[in-house]
């Protein structure tokens, strides 16, 4: 008995030993590679430092300079150019010409040049994300490896999918800008096709997960490939195909600003016009339609996702 205790004990000893000494070797490696960063982004930044022409660390403590501009002298200014109001210190010049953007509906009703612009941003957003819902869908069941046996056909999607998001959409808006001029017709294609990439991978993620016990049911009584895929598969992730669109909904209504801002249309375009001028009321009026609006956006989203889901997988959550 004691012998047997005295084997155990120096078991539990070896065990704890060689758990120490590689608690220790994980700890040197991550200590050895945090300070490996840490001196490779410190000669970076100096290296980079060395190349501006301005030396960013010279520049540095003014980086805040710019907010001075910003600060409007009258600040009912920003309310008058959110709405097309008239400015009493309006003088001629573009600063304050805030009714000259009116668009003019019928008789004296008018939609506020900012709401208009905003409208197309979310027209890119929605449509662009329509675009890519419908072709992600289809994508995503031939490339899981539980639906489709052909792994030529999975691999050609799949190359496919990473070949459609693997360049940004500003580049893509940038090459099709070329080709049909700039405005919301090329920012379409750019985020569309990328939220086809993009979605394609996580509704696929999604179809390797699903319960077979239905597909196997279908497949029994002679069901082909489309109806295991509508009446198996679809109903089981449609709720999380929704909830994935919604969500790209919020990230393409930001990307559809910044393409805005390189000739794609809408409040990008006037919000880089404005900062690069210099018009303060009229930039703070823009950030504030933009930051209202993709609030209003999420808590939509949020909102129509817990109806699609269910309030009881919240609470399961929770």
């Amino acid at each position: 008995m004691t012998i047997s205790a005295t084997i155990r004990s120096d078991a539990t000893r070896r065990t704890v030993d060689c758990w120490r000494r590689q608690t220790s070797l994980r700890r040197f490696y991550t200590a050895l590679g945090i300070g490996l960063l840490l001196i490779a982004m410190c000669t970076a930044m100096w290296f980079a430092d060395e190349a501006n022409a301005g030396h960013f660390f010279d520049r540095l403590p003014h980086i805040l300079d710019f907010l001075s501009w910003l600060v409007p002298k009258d600040w009912n200014d920003v309310w008058r150019a959110l709405f097309d109001i008239a400015s009493p210190h309006d003088k001629g010049s573009q600063e304050f010409n805030f009714p000259l953007g009116r668009v003019y509906l019928w008789g004296g009703f008018y939609l506020p040049e900012h709401f208009e612009l905003m409208l197309t941003t979310l027209n890119v957003a929605l449509v662009s994300t329509f675009i890519g819902f419908v072709f992600a869908v289809p994508f995503s069941f031939i490339a899981a490896r539980n639906l489709t046996p052909s792994p030529v056909l999975r691999l050609v999607v799949k190359r496919f999918m990473e070949l459609l998001r693997a360049f940004p959409e500003i580049v893509i808006a940038g090459l099709f800008a070329a080709i049909l001029s700039t405005g919301p017709v090329a920012a379409i294609i750019a985020i569309g096709l990328h939220s086809i990439g993009a979605l394609g991978k996580l509704f696929y993620e999604i179809n390797e997960n699903i319960d077979m016990r239905a597909d196997e049911g279908l497949r029994a009584v002679g069901a082909n490939w489309f109806e295991r895929v509508r009446f198996a598969g679809l109903p089981q992730v449609l709720p999380n195909f929704m909830s994935y669109a919604l969500l790209r909904i919020e990230i393409n209504v930001r990307i559809s600003t910044i393409i805005g801002a390189v000739g794609g249309g809408g409040i990008g375009e006037e919000l880089k016009l404005s900062i690069s001028r210099g018009f303060g009321a009229k930039t703070l009026a823009l950030v504030l339609l933009l930051f209202t609006t993709i609030f209003l956006v999420d808590q939509f989203s949020a909102w129509l996702r817990r109806k699609l889901v269910g309030e009881q997988a919240f609470m399961m959550g929770a």
